[in-house]
């Protein structure tokens, strides 16, 4: 078995490269001191490698801050930017002939412990001291550029000093977006996007699932104060509001704050909160959130979307859907592999080493228990928030070297590299501004103001039984916003995506009346008629254009629609039939009346003039026909005039007759030697004088009465759907109809009172009962016709149906009064037409009194 063993360990030293694939050869020249490397030229490192111990709140001594408590997410951080100058120096093709070397300090996360490694790397390179110069441009520092701090908090205490020097900083971590601002932070960069871009997914996000009522926590430092800030500005300019904003203690007790935030959050009813925060106070304020049991949707912001603080945090899974930013960056496959290398070498080289004595406090050696650093520890990088940021603290060791690369024209065998050479840190920026560098196939490259072009991924946390996961439902890059709804998995009771709104949505065509001091609080208000709701957002009606109108409750306007009296509709047809019967009396009535025509009871009835009634009453139901269809200027000139004019016709006759009966039953001996003529001549010039009136008046209605078309184009639209007639002024409708109905009432008041002649045929009751038939008909159309109201100043297609109807009415009226009768006689009674019958109304003869008949003697 010896043996066997031996020849394996033979073959593998023979066939190592093969053997050892995941390791490159440059790890076997990895050197095991973590926080420092003498090089030819250095660059510093600022990371979080513990956190403060005491708790105090007046710092009254220099030294009386205590970093004590080891943070192994940075120590994981830094671990990555040896890693990466390890591998710069070992591949010797960016940077060859020159050993680049570091110096890696803890920040502690506190103002007053970063300061003091910023000083020194300011120093002079040759005397490590920090002289004052008027002029710095020949003043080379001991440090080239600077890799951090990871906070924006650290950034603004440091940032203004190194940016005075014009030493390149870049941060791997500082994400606040003031530092875009050039000229106060003239030599900061950053491999993370800033904030900017972040809060504006933010924004997209609540729009995407229309969350408007929000909630918006951060964490009381530079990150999570302007976090807050430009969410809540840029929410200003959308439909999110922010119900509730907060800031959770970095420096003090933040217990009673936070009890006070998640009671403001439950009294504010939000179900979405935004925590813009460091990881340490997220995790003290989900620890309330816990022990409180609420629930709802919390957006991470990037800074502890993935920590492990936050990730392994015992019944996270209980506060509801975790979803968040985190850096679009990539993995680094070797990490890993080189960490442990680095901690098998370390267990190697101090295995028969006693450690050394523990002294906190001494900057050069920020974490002592690294001492003990064995394989085992390898966890340091396999923490997925150091995975992810991991990838920037690399991209910016690499940026600072390319920016190196450059400015001593390397090539792939040399630098321009002497004794002599100088390396001025404002010289270094001016290169770094136009440096791209591409790492892994990834091109890496800032902007003017010191922004990368890396964009985020929009995570969700998926808890399993025993761990989380993150599944990516989204991204954005720089505007450009796109996520997958299908994706997400719901912690809530229905599984659906929760709502969190403070008024419900308004239903279309209603506008929002806001309510306080918060847009989203609203009462929905129903657009009336005439106006539309024209977006979502609207917080009043919109009229609608000229010549459109709309209903309640609309989100349009369109153009009215204008019905006619077709001849297919059902009014029509009723129409129709009615006006073919009474055709058909009329008609019925010439051809008796025509059979007859020489006959006593014709003439006494008008003779040649009573068949004009007729025909002038059929023209009357003819006319009306010019109600159906599709009308226009012509029919709409021809309309009234026509259906007037008929009746005037017929009126008139019967007036002339009525007044033939009024004179020769109250003036027989003065009349009886002029009925000739009155029966003759002067009925035709009765008629024509009382036609030529109403043709004047016809003449003035087509005169004054505008044009259909012109009519059409001043109408004002207040309706969707309406009849349209021709115009018709009332007052010139009753001018012209008063005048057939003053003739009917003349004529009816003619023969009221006439004499009946003893033993004739009464003429005078036939006009009687047809006038006053007539004029009923007329007065009743007064009160129907002016008692319907429309939504215009015009005639409704009611009203056009009531003139028809009426109209027929008064001609059936007048032909089953007048001729009626007579056709009676004609048929039931013919030996009553007889000229004895009718000598009053022929020949002028006084009527005889009823009681001046001779009575029979009494029968004995």
């Amino acid at each position: 078995m010896a043996s066997f063993f031996s020849l394996l360990c033979a073959v593998c030293w023979v066939f190592r490269p093969c053997c050892s694939v995941s390791s490159p050869e440059w790890f076997q020249n990895i050197t095991t001191n973590l926080f420092s490397l003498p090089g030819d030229v250095n660059i510093g490192g600022l990371f979080p490698i513990n956190q403060q111990s005491n708790n105090i709140s007046l710092i009254s001594e220099p030294n009386s801050i205590k970093c004590e408590s080891l943070n192994e997410y940075g120590v994981g951080l830094a671990l990555v930017m040896k890693y990466a100058v390890d591998e710069i120096n070992g591949k010797r093709d960016l940077l060859p002939g020159v050993k680049l070397g570091y110096k890696i300090y803890d920040t502690c996360r506190h103002s007053s412990i970063v300061v003091k490694p910023t000083i020194s790397f300011l120093s002079e390179k040759t005397s490590n001291a920090l002289s004052v110069e008027c002029n710095y441009t020949d003043y080379e520092t001991s440090i080239s550029a600077v890799i951090g701090p990871y906070t924006s908090e650290m950034v603004s205490v440091i940032g203004k000093l190194l940016g005075f020097f014009l030493m390149p900083q870049i941060s791997y971590g500082a994400t606040s977006d003031k530092f875009s601002d050039n000229l106060l932070y003239p030599s900061f960069f950053r491999t993370v996007p800033s904030d900017k871009w972040q809060v504006d997914a933010m924004v997209r996000l609540m729009e995407a699932f229309n969350w408007t009522w929000v909630a918006v926590i951060g964490s009381e430092e530079e990150y999570g104060q302007r976090g807050v800030q430009q969410f809540s500005k840029v929410a200003e300019n959308t439909s999110v509001c922010v119900a509730y904003q907060a800031l959770i203690p970095v420096y003090t007790d933040p217990g009673p704050v936070v009890q006070t935030i998640i009671n403001n959050i439950v009294t504010t009813q939000v179900k979405v909160v935004i925590v813009f925060s460091l990881p340490e106070p997220a995790a003290f304020f989900f620890k309330q959130v816990i022990k409180t049991n609420l629930t709802g949707v919390w957006i991470a912001s990037s800074s502890w979307v993935i920590h492990n603080r936050l990730v392994y945090l015992p019944k996270i899974k209980d506060v509801g859907t975790i979803i968040g930013f985190v850096d679009k960056l990539d993995t680094l496959d070797l990490l890993t592999n080189y960490t442990e290398a680095l901690f098998r070498k370390m267990s190697e080289e101090r295995e028969n080493i006693s450690p050394p004595k523990l002294k906190s406090g001494y900057p050069d050696n920020p974490c002592p228990q690294c001492w003990n650093l064995s394989p085992a520890n390898v966890t340091l990088v396999n923490d997925p928030g150091v995975k992810r940021l991991g990838f920037a603290v690399y991209s910016a060791v690499y940026s600072a070297a390319q920016a190196l690369h450059k400015l001593l024209e390397c090539d792939s065998a040399a630098c321009k590299w002497g004794p002599n050479t100088k390396i001025y840190p404002w010289k270094l920026l001016e290169v770094l501004r136009n440096t791209s560098v591409n790492i892994s196939g990834t091109i890496l490259e800032f902007d003017e103001n010191g922004n990368p072009n890396v964009g985020y991924s929009l995570i969700e946390w998926i808890w399993n039984s025993s761990d989380v996961t993150f599944k990516t439902v989204g991204s954005y890059y720089q505007n450009k916003f796109s996520i997958n709804t299908s994706l997400f998995e719901w912690h809530t009771k229905d599984s659906k995506v929760p709502s969190s709104n403070c008024s419900a949505e308004c239903e279309n065509g209603q506008v929002r009346r806001v309510k306080g001091f918060h847009s989203c609080c609203y009462d929905c208000i129903d657009c009336f008629e005439g106006t539309y709701q024209a977006n979502k957002e609207d917080i009043q009606c919109t009229k609608c254009p000229d010549g459109f109108w709309s209903k309640k409750c609309s989100t349009n306007c369109t153009a009215p629609v204008f019905e006619i009296l077709a001849w297919d509709t059902a009014d029509a047809l009723k129409i129709i039939l009615a006006v073919l019967v009474l055709l058909i009396c009329q008609v019925s009535v010439s051809i008796v009346f025509l059979i007859h025509r020489g006959t006593p009871l014709v003439k006494a009835s008008g003779g040649v003039l009573s068949f004009l009634v007729l025909l002038s009453l059929m023209g009357g139901c003819l006319s009306l026909f010019l109600f159906l269809g599709k009308p226009d200027d012509v029919v709409c000139h021809l309309q009234l005039p026509l259906i007037t004019i008929f009746q005037t016709v017929a009126l008139s006759i019967i007036l002339s007759i009525s007044l033939q009966i009024f004179l020769v039953t109250e003036f027989p001996k003065k009349v009886a030697p002029h009925l000739h003529t009155l029966r003759g001549p002067g009925s035709w010039l009765f008629v024509l004088i009382c036609c030529s009136v109403q043709a004047g008046l016809c003449g003035w209605f087509v005169q004054e009465e505008p044009s259909f078309s012109e009519y059409k184009a001043k109408i004002q639209i207040n309706f969707l759907k309406t009849y349209l007639p021709c115009p018709v002024s009332p007052d010139k409708l009753a001018v012209m109809q008063g005048l057939n109905g003053a003739m009917a009432l003349v004529s009816f008041m003619s023969t009221f009172m006439a004499i009946k002649p003893h033993h004739q045929y009464n003429l005078a009751r036939d006009i009687t009962f047809s006038t006053l038939i007539y004029c009923v008909i007329w007065v009743i159309f007064i009160p129907v016709y002016t008692g319907m109201t429309t939504n215009i100043l015009t005639v409704s297609k009611g009203k056009s149906i009531v003139h028809v109807y009426f109209t027929l009415a008064g001609n059936l009226g007048l032909v089953v009064a007048y001729y009626f009768p007579k056709c009676y006689l004609l048929f039931k009674n013919p030996d009553s037409n007889t000229p004895e019958h009718f000598c009053t109304f022929l020949e002028g003869v006084p009527p005889t009194p009823p009681q001046e008949e001779p009575h029979p003697p009494p029968a004995k």
